[in-house]
């Protein structure tokens, strides 16, 4: 039995000629050999399967190739590549560098490929950095990762980057038909797009999925064949879904549905694809987009002929439904059920004849007037709005000065008015009359007003006038009644008090604690501190509003003054409230003495 070599190995890229889809890097690493302006250490980064190690060696054999005779020397012994992933120790970097230090017996350099480079520890990456910097003239690094970012910036900064892409769809199908070639298999062009779209931009797992579609379909390659191993659901799926949508067939679309996840096919994956296709449909609606559509000739034709079917504003409707679903596809609960509900919406956007649903509003649906023989007549978008403006408050909803059709009617005549508009002289004189019986109701909703001579109105005027203020007070004539001292401590108080009750303790203590004085008709107030200044000021607004009315002076003033002294006054200590004790009654010293008590 002769041994088998895997597609990705036997036809892995020998020259920058064969590597697929990195045009861009190849150019710019043949042009620096050539002009003798490589940089010595280089990084080559991107997702997996791209091409960077086969370009890492490409790149190893070319440059020592110049000037030597032998075009096939693989100058093994001058290409040194280090897995990271398990050499990833200050030892194996201490050893590399060791080595770096000899020059090549045979050839210009030799070259360290380090794969995986991002599986370096911290302590290894700095014990290579210096080497990086200042490597030996004939030493040659080029570094290998998917994940750019875990390398740390001091070692990105030493390095020439090159970032790999994906390869195309088109670029991976191209070269999976050579292969086919070579290897004498038939397939079929949709068959090698289905595979080179799963490979999701890696050639090498395309040309893994490659080998083992042929394994089980033999030397011909067929759409069927690929679908079938892959399971992928086929183009076909959906256009078949999209033709039962288009004509509104909603049974038959649930039992496709259910038949699709029979064959073990993923709900989620479904409506996704789903809306993939609307979007193809999309893109095959103009000749300057349908270059986006990455399928086969065969394909594209089918494309092309179902966008005909599907109208412009259902594929825009599709596609946010379809979107919806997937994204709340994960949090739901009943998944089956909300798919089904997704397509059950999807087959009711249109009507059975093709067009959109509620597209043209009308006061009559248009089958009443088909069978009539009568052109319908369509509202106006300002009539629209009137409409939902007085549908929307009922209390304009007496026909005064309504308008239909842009004939208004007044309450005194609204049959004879509703006979005359180009809507009635479509419909019967029956239809006409019950139409103005059903209006005269909606007269009668109008809301009873009261007459200005009534018996009612001269009781609400009497209770608006016993809820006004007693007192008014004429702006230009404000009263300033002289008040003593004590009433002015007196308000004081109450107001602090009233504060004290509404819940504002802090301010009711204030005024308790402090009890202003009157000097020359001023009132003034002395704090110990200018936080209780600061909250005081906030409180005066209300206090003088109560003051201008309970002293009748609106001339009131107050004066606010900080006096660290007038501290003293207050008992914040158990040793001060003692002291303000004895000197109420000195008989308490006495009694702590008698007792022997502790302050």
């Amino acid at each position: 039995m002769e041994h088998f070599i895997v597609s990705a190995r036997k036809y892995r890229p020998q020259t920058f000629k064969d590597v697929v889809g990195q045009q861009a890097i190849t150019n710019t690493l043949l042009n620096a050999i050539e002009n003798n302006h490589l940089a010595q250490a280089l990084l080559f980064t991107g997702p997996r399967g791209v091409g960077k190690t086969s370009c890492a060696r490409i790149l190893a054999k070319t440059i020592n190739q110049e000037g030597h005779e032998n075009p096939d020397e693989d100058f093994a012994f001058n290409i040194f590549e280090l897995d990271a992933a398990s050499n990833n120790s200050v030892d194996d970097i201490r050893n590399l560098i060791d080595q770096v230090r000899i020059p090549p017996q045979v050839g210009t350099y030799k070259v360290y490929i380090i794969d995986e480079v991002h599986m370096l520890s911290q302590a290894a990456f700095n014990a290579f950095l210096k080497t990086l910097e200042e490597p030996p003239k004939h030493a040659i690094f080029i570094l290998a990762t998917t994940e750019k970012h875990k390398i740390i910036p001091t070692i990105l900064s030493r390095c020439q980057i090159f970032d790999f892409k994906r390869i195309t769809v088109t670029d991976a199908k191209n070269h999976l038909m050579q292969v086919a070639e070579q290897e004498g298999i038939t397939a079929d062009e949709d068959a090698l797009q289905i595979i080179a779209q799963k490979a999701d931009g890696a050639m090498r797992d395309a040309l893994s999925i490659f080998d083992r579609v042929v394994s089980f379909s033999g030397k011909n390659l067929t759409r069927q064949a690929v679908t079938e191993n892959l399971n992928v659901l086929d183009y076909e799926t959906y256009f078949k879904t999209t033709d039962l949508i288009l004509d509104n067939n909603i049974p038959q679309l649930l039992l496709e549905f259910n038949e699709i996840l029979a064959q073990g096919f993923d709900g989620h994956h479904f409506i996704a694809g789903l809306a993939s296709h609307f979007r193809d449909l999309l893109v095959c609606k103009n000749q300057a987009t349908i270059n986006l559509l990455e399928v086969g000739e065969q394909t594209k034709a089918k494309y092309l002929e179902q966008s005909q079917k599907a109208p412009h504003p259902f594929l825009i409707k599709g596609i946010e439904l379809a979107n919806d679903c997937d994204l709340k596809y994960k949090t739901s609960r009943n998944q089956r059920l909300l798919v089904e509900l997704c397509l059950m919406q999807l087959a009711s956007v249109l009507t059975k004849d093709g067009e959109k649903k509620n597209d043209q509003p009308y006061i009559i649906p248009p089958s009443y007037f088909k069978e009539k023989g009568i052109k319908p007549i369509k509202i106006s978008p300002e009539l629209k709005e009137k409409a939902e403006e007085k549908s929307a408050n009922p209390e304009t909803q007496s026909i005064s000065t309504q308008e239909i059709s842009g004939v208004p009617i007044t309450s005194s005549s609204v049959e004879t008015k509703v006979r005359e508009t180009p809507i009635a002289t479509a419909i019967s004189e029956k239809t006409a009359t019950t139409a103005a019986t059903e209006t005269k109701p909606i007269l009668k909703q109008r809301e009873r007003r009261t007459s200005g001579l009534s018996l009612s109105s001269i009781r609400k005027k009497k209770e608006h006038e016993e809820k006004k203020v007693d007192t008014i007070v004429d702006p230009k004539n404000l009263p300033s009644d002289d008040f003593t001292e004590a009433e002015m401590q007196s308000a004081w108080e109450e107001y602090g008090k009233m504060q004290d009750k509404k819940g504002e303790r802090i301010i009711g203590s204030m005024f308790a604690m402090n009890i202003p004085t009157l000097v020359e008709g001023k009132i003034h107030l002395e704090l110990p501190n200018q936080s209780m200044k600061v909250d005081m000021e906030s409180a005066l607004p209300g206090l003088f509003q109560f003051l201008y009315k309970k002293l009748n002076n609106y001339s009131v003033a107050l004066d606010i003054k900080v006096n660290e002294e007038a501290s003293k006054k207050y008992a914040f200590t158990p040793q001060d409230k003692y002291e303000k004790l004895r000197e109420k009654n000195p008989l308490i010293d006495k009694l702590r003495a008698d007792f022997d008590l502790d302050i």
